[in-house]
């Protein structure tokens, strides 16, 4: 009996890890992508990339509008995206609710799907400023999961993975070129230019850019 696995790709250098972790433990792998209105919309064809070239069973895209509700830099234009370097405060990248929202979409999708296995690339070490990216964030939610489902009452159990939580930069990457990754199809800029390029100077494009530069030495 094989195993089913929703996995949450914004077609980043994290969740295209995360994809393949999943991928070499031998899940069937369900890809969903969010639209929600984020000024980085090129992610999404990075993802399409991603999913194409791992294979996934299916890869569905959902539609939300974060933008509506705005606080982020990644969704209001009026907010601009840091690029004075990495702060140790909450960074106005931070989307409100994006997580709980995302996560809860692939709760409801793999219930659909009798998958119990939920995939999502956070990461606390390298940029513990989210709130949502905390252990203590997906232990609660997991406990969630399993008392707000049809499923879950009828006795199956919910798992959220997050097999990067622990790493730094460098050891994502080491893992994901150790499983076949090609990153060049990956973009983790919060500004890309209107052809798709990184800016380079962004919060993201730094911690990438730091991350293959410590593997390198």
């Amino acid at each position: 009996m094989t195993k089913k696995a929703v996995i949450l790709l914004s077609g980043g250098l994290d969740s295209a890890t995360t994809l393949a972790i999943a991928k070499s433990q031998s899940y069937d792998c369900y890809a969903l992508s969010f639209d929600y209105g984020q000024r980085h919309r090129v992610e999404l064809e990075a993802a399409t990339k991603v999913a194409n070239t791992l294979g996934v069973i299916e890869h569905k895209f959902i539609n939300l509008n974060l933008n509506d509700i705005g606080g982020s830099a990644l969704t209001d234009n009026n907010i601009k995206v840091p690029v004075e370097g990495i702060s140790d405060d909450i960074p106005v990248t931070y989307v409100p609710a994006r997580n709980t929202i995302f996560l809860s979409l692939a709760l409801g999708w793999a219930e659909v799907l009798s998958a119990y296995d939920i995939f999502i690339g956070v990461n606390a070490v390298d940029y513990s400023g989210y709130p949502d990216c905390r252990p203590e964030f997906i232990k609660a939610f997991e406990t969630m999961a399993n008392v707000a489902t049809k499923a879950s009452v009828e006795g199956k159990k919910f798992k959220i993975h997050t097999p990067l939580i622990n790493l730094s930069k460098a050891e994502i990457i080491k893992t994901g070129i150790e499983l076949g990754i090609d990153y060049n199809m990956t973009i983790s800029c919060y500004q890309p230019n209107s052809k798709g390029e990184a800016c380079g100077i962004c919060d993201s494009c730094r911690l990438r850019a730091n991350g293959f530069r410590e593997l390198e030495n």
